[in-house]
């Protein structure tokens, strides 16, 4: 009988420590209901005592979440446990993370302890964990760099403590597929309770083997990966889930296991990740990179015409591609854009979402003669992020020349108020940037810019995503239009209002 795969996805937690990320409570809801569309076994929501935040998102997706176990990580410590239950307590299937270094290197520098200690401390700490809930990971940090002999030891006593999970991370990503392989095995013949936990790996992609190393310890043994949608984490990021799986469905007769997962979910969560965090995928990305089932080679597009098989292993209706060329434009009726949507991957939507995002695309249809998929998808981008418009845009009006001052007068609506204010700036964009701060009255750092074509051609859609902070929040906001100026206005208004949210749910003004 084939082995079952879980996937334990970890992009709201370590998937958000990449650099740059910041996602808010309705952003990282939305993560979620996909992730359980997509069919992960356990989402880690965050790190409950990180910050307020941290915990009230991580409670939020507890609360939301049904088909799927919820889990928070916490260190090794009474305080962290504490925090990670009252965060996950209201899941349908809790899971409380618990973690503490066991390599010689992390011991002597990072918490100048023994492994009698550490030994100890690990053991105390599941029992701790396990008053709250029977569902408890533990999670022996640097596994790959620890003395194997102390490992086993630490894997039994925690299982014996109540463990039912125990993960072996490849923390900085050393480990090579054979000898991260090699481990798994040895962990299999040398822990003698092993058979009542499940083996897990976390494998960080510093090497580029995070994906070998995790698919080598499925043929070892291993019976949960942990990974990330595109990748995303620490540094160079952690196993891309999306590759993982798709190695275990495109090559069925060499692993020989099961999942649960949705792969025709696969685009659709990658693309909404990459618009909630602002961190764009590569084209050449296996599986889900724009050029991943492009075929530009003359001999290579004869090969597929005439047989797919020739140079596709998979297809691209297996991630939720669709390989549909009917065309949309100004003329299409409400049951051609919502077939598009469905056929994008976009099954969830509400009616009230729908009609949004419809009256959008006729918008956008009266500037372009024909709006392509990656249209809808920046679209549908920039309404997911859910947070409340304090203020909406009412109107802008430009003036700028290589021989004037940029000059920005911008009409914000706050509740019946239209709110007008007017400034100068280096061009137009900073002019638009400095007269709405006025408007809200506040200012802000333009901590980072971006500005891409999501199409090609002169009326191409124009994506705008900044970074901003106040004080110690920093937030992403996005913004689209054919007009750049106006994308890059929406995306400073979207930013600004996910400020004022941020400050009304941690207390401020």
């Amino acid at each position: 009988m084939s082995r079952r795969i879980k996937i334990f996805d970890t992009t709201l937690r370590d998937g958000e420590q990449t650099p740059g990320v910041n996602l808010n409570i309705n952003e990282k809801l939305e993560i979620a209901k996909q992730l359980e569309r997509l069919g992960v076994d356990v989402i880690e929501a965050g790190f409950a005592i990180a910050s307020p935040g941290d915990f009230k998102a991580v409670k939020a997706v507890a609360e939301n979440v049904k088909n799927a176990t919820v889990a928070s990580l916490a260190r090794a410590l009474e305080k962290d446990i504490d925090r990670a239950w009252e965060a996950v307590k209201e899941a349908e299937n809790p899971l409380i993370h618990t973690f503490i270094a066991t390599s010689d290197i992390h011991l002597k520098y990072k918490l100048k302890m023994t492994e009698e200690e550490v030994l100890e401390r690990a053991v105390a700490m599941v029992k701790y964990a396990k008053k709250y809930c029977s569902h408890v990971e533990f999670s022996a940090e640097d596994a790959s760099r620890t003395r194997p002999e102390f490992l086993f030891k630490v894997l039994e006593k925690v299982i014996d403590a109540g463990a039912v999970v125990v993960n072996i991370p490849d923390t900085v990503g050393y480990a090579t597929p054979i000898e991260f392989g090699n481990l798994i095995k040895a962990i299999k013949e040398n822990v003698p309770n092993i058979d009542k936990a499940d083996i897990s790996v976390h494998c960080h992609n510093d090497l580029g083997l995070a994906v070998a190393n995790s698919l080598s310890a499925i043929l070892n043994g291993a019976t949960q990966i942990e990974g990330t949608i595109n990748g995303l984490g620490e540094r160079a990021g952690n196993a891309a889930v999306e590759e993982i799986i798709m190695g275990l469905e495109t090559r069925k007769d060499f692993y020989n296991v099961t999942h649960n997962f949705d792969t025709t979910q696969i685009y659709r969560t990658s693309k909404l990740v990459s618009s909630l965090t602002g961190v764009k995928v590569p084209p050449n990305k296996a599986i889900v990179g724009s050029n991943a089932f492009a075929h530009e080679s003359g001999i290579h597009q004869h090969g597929v015409l005439a047989e797919k098989t020739t140079y596709e292993i998979m297809t691209p209706e297996s991630i939720g591609l669709s390989t549909n060329r009917m065309v949309l434009g100004k003329l299409s009726g409400r049951h051609a854009f919502e077939e598009r949507l469905k056929e994008l991957g976009y099954n969830n939507l509400t009616d009230e979402e729908i009609q949004k995002a419809f009256e959008m695309f006729k918008d956008l249809a009266d500037r372009k003669k024909t709006v392509t998929d990656k249209d809808i998808e920046a679209l549908i981008g920039a309404k997911v992020s859910k947070v409340p418009e304090v203020y909406e845009l009412e109107s802008f009006q430009i003036t700028s020349g290589n021989k004037s001052v940029a000059t920005a007068t911008i009409s914000l609506k706050k509740s019946e108020e239209i709110i007008t204010e007017a400034a100068t700036g280096d061009g137009p964009i900073d002019a638009a940037f400095n007269a709405m701060e006025r408007v809200v009255g506040m200012n802000f750092k333009l901590e980072d810019y971006f500005l891409e074509s999501v199409t090609e051609g002169k009326d191409a859609l124009g994506e705008v995503t900044v970074k901003i902070s106040k004080d110690d929040i920093a937030v992403l906001g996005r913004g689209i239009s054919t007009d750049v100026i106006e994308a890059s206005i929406k995306s400073y208004l979207n930013a600004i209002n996910k400020i004022i949210s941020e400050e009304k749910l941690l207390g401020g003004k």
